[in-house]
């Protein structure tokens, strides 16, 4: 069975888009994986509007949506998503609950509400359920698709997901800031052995050093993780809004130099898992 990601944004923050961002891409966090006929779509970034539209055209008319949480850079898209507006398709929309967190359905339909939005969620069509769960739990998808969830260190809370089927498996670990020195059990535990792994790489080290509390990572550490779990590929995600197609060419280069398997996750690109 087809085991596959394709990346419709890779941004962290904000959108940038920009001439001199468009080799990786300017759209926020949303990456689309197709588990044979099964669609699981990692985050409603600015990136979603795109892959809305693709949807339109396929015969695909179901989906699971698992939000790592709910900062706007990682919900932006939902209002412009043109499938959710199709009494046609269906979707099961799923996060974790956190503290203090209201309900999936009310975070995003607060923004589509005046002064923020005109048009009302209860304009969207479609058949969509909302489910909250804890982190650590395991999900079963349809298909028997089985995914593993862990929490992350990012402030309001973050999950982290790994996505088996048939012998492969893919995790997706976003957004997240490592502690120097002492690597997170639950990302080690949840990437280990892995066929990719997306991270958030928002930072380079000097830039990680001035933004302590601000919750993303490195690519350093990723490698480091990923070396230490046995983990095959690494996707580097989460871009800061700021390194340009040059400034992430070279970090892309640098980052290979010391492990081979990695590589910046680039907008409209699809990784199949083999």
């Amino acid at each position: 069975m087809a085991f596959s990601a394709t990346f419709w944004g890779v941004r962290g923050t904000i959108p940038c888009p920009s001439p001199t961002h468009f080799l990786f891409g300017g759209n926020t966090s949303c990456v689309e994986v197709a588990v044979g006929d099964h669609t699981i779509i990692l985050d409603c970034g600015t990136g979603f509007r795109g892959l809305g539209k693709h949807l339109m055209k396929r015969t695909t008319r179901r989906a699971t949506i698992l939000l790592s949480h709910f900062h706007l850079d990682h919900i932006a898209g939902f209002p412009f998503f043109h499938p959710a507006y199709s009494q046609d398709f269906s979707f099961r929309i799923m996060a974790a609950r956190f503290q203090g967190c209201p309900n999936i359905r009310s975070i995003l339909a607060s923004q589509m509400e005046p002064p923020l939005f005109p048009v009302p969620m209860r304009t969207m069509k479609a058949d969509m359920t909302f489910e909250n769960f804890s982190p650590a739990d395991t999900l079963t998808l349809d298909g028997g698709i089985r995914v593993r969830t862990a929490a992350l260190n990012h402030p309001d809370g973050a999950c982290g997901y790994r996505i088996d089927h048939d012998g492969r498996s893919l995790a997706y670990v976003t957004d997240t800031e490592h502690v120097p020195g002492a690597p997170d059990r639950n990302i080690l535990d949840l990437i280990a052995g892995a066929d990719l792994v997306i991270y958030d790489a928002t930072y380079t080290e000097q830039e990680f050093a001035c933004k302590a509390g601000w919750g993303h990572s490195t690519w350093v550490e990723g490698v480091k993780l990923c070396r230490e779990a046995g983990a095959r590929r690494l996707a580097l995600f989460h871009h800061e809004p700021d390194h340009d197609d040059a400034f992430m060419s070279r970090l892309e280069t640098e980052a290979q130099s010391a492990w081979a398997p990695v590589f910046a996750a680039r907008e409209g690109t699809t990784v199949t898992l083999e």
